[in-house]
């Protein structure tokens, strides 16, 4: 070993047994990682039925001007930074009049929101539902529809005018179409009928064909899975298609 590569390895040397000697004063061994945080569990202790009123309390509120209390504040950001634990799954429409926590007075990390045009359940969907589930203890999911619905109305275009869309505007729209087809001849608006059917068809795929990481927890009463409307004139949110209590 040549002189300038001894001097080096001796300067290394000087200086880890440095580092060590605060830790060693101290009576701890010196360590060069700090050790990894314990997992947490900070699931929501929230029954489905619980979570389910407190969206009807909120969306009340909502109906009545009352100022919302729920935490956006810094220092809920921080509380949450390294941790989610939201009560719900949300599964609702693009649409920009639609807006989940404003409607339930609702803040951060309180909602897990899955949102496009038509509320439907493709891969993306339905994956982001079994994570909420499993991953983050969800009680709840919530699929909700809205009056005067742009794909639904879109859809039901496609049944009754044999209309064509471009791009994949089309392909978007096309699991909409059996919801439109199951209702037409029904007494009533087509298109508010099919978007309550439409929710129900979302409804009825996450109660029966989903994964057992969303199946069991619903058979076990760990979580419920129901359909909305949201009235645009109004603001009112219909609660519908909610399993009867056991």
């Amino acid at each position: 070993m040549d002189v300038t590569r001894r001097r080096f390895m001796a300067g290394m040397a000087t200086v880890a047994t440095a580092a060590a000697v605060p830790a060693l004063a101290q009576g701890r061994r010196p360590t060069t990682a700090s050790p990894a945080a314990p997992p947490r569990d900070d699931r929501t202790d929230l029954t489905p039925r619980q979570a389910l009123q407190r969206l009807i309390d909120g969306n009340r509120e909502f109906l009545n001007d009352v100022p919302a209390k729920a935490p956006v504040g810094s220092r809920r950001r921080l509380e949450i930074a390294r941790e989610q634990t939201p009560f719900a799954a949300y599964v609702t429409c693009s649409d920009s009049r639609v807006p989940p926590e404003l409607l339930f007075g609702r803040g951060l990390g309180e909602l897990f929101i899955i949102r496009n045009a038509g509320n439907t359940l493709d891969t993306v969907a339905q994956g982001s539902v079994e994570f909420a589930v499993a991953e983050l203890g969800t009680p709840l999911v919530v699929v909700m529809g809205h009056q005067r619905c742009g794909a639904v109305k879109a859809a039901a275009a496609v049944v009754q005018e044999n209309k064509v869309f471009p791009g994949a505007i089309g392909k978007m729209i096309e699991p909409i179409v059996p919801a439109v087809l199951s209702v037409r001849g029904q007494a009533g608006d087509l298109v508010e009928n099919a978007v309550r059917a439409n929710v129900r068809r979302v409804v009825h795929e996450l109660r029966t064909t989903s994964e057992p990481m969303l199946l069991e927890p619903q058979r076990a009463g760990k979580v419920m899975v129901v359909g909305a409307y949201y009235f645009l004139d109004t603001g009112r949110v219909d609660f519908f298609d909610v399993p009867a209590e056991r």
